[in-house]
């Protein structure tokens, strides 16, 4: 398994701004949480899809290959950061 998060910058209101994948050994998504400017967070497995999220249906491409875009910044993280922001996708943000 690899992890992977992308930063998408654009000027698109209704689009995510930060992709998190966990792509199995054929770089497919296994997992996805989408964060979108207003805060608000969608996600997707292969049982559920929140948010209008959902896993991609082919395989993701190369991180080099997505860096080639400039309104892409893409990097490896740990299993261990994806966890932790799989476990606070549902949980609203605290109140200020």
């Amino acid at each position: 398994m690899k992890w992977i998060r992308v930063r998408w910058t654009h000027d698109h209101p209704d689009e995510p701004i930060w992709l998190l994948s966990e792509l199995d050994s054929k770089r497919m998504e296994v997992r996805k949480i989408e964060v979108f400017r207003n805060g608000s967070k969608g996600y997707a497995d292969s049982t559920i899809e929140m948010v209008g999220t959902r896993l991609g249906e082919g395989p993701v491409p190369n991180l080099s290959d997505i860096a080639e875009g400039p309104q892409f910044q893409v990097e490896e993280i740990s299993h261990e950061e994806f966890e932790t922001a799989w476990g606070r996708r549902a949980i609203p943000d605290e109140p200020e």
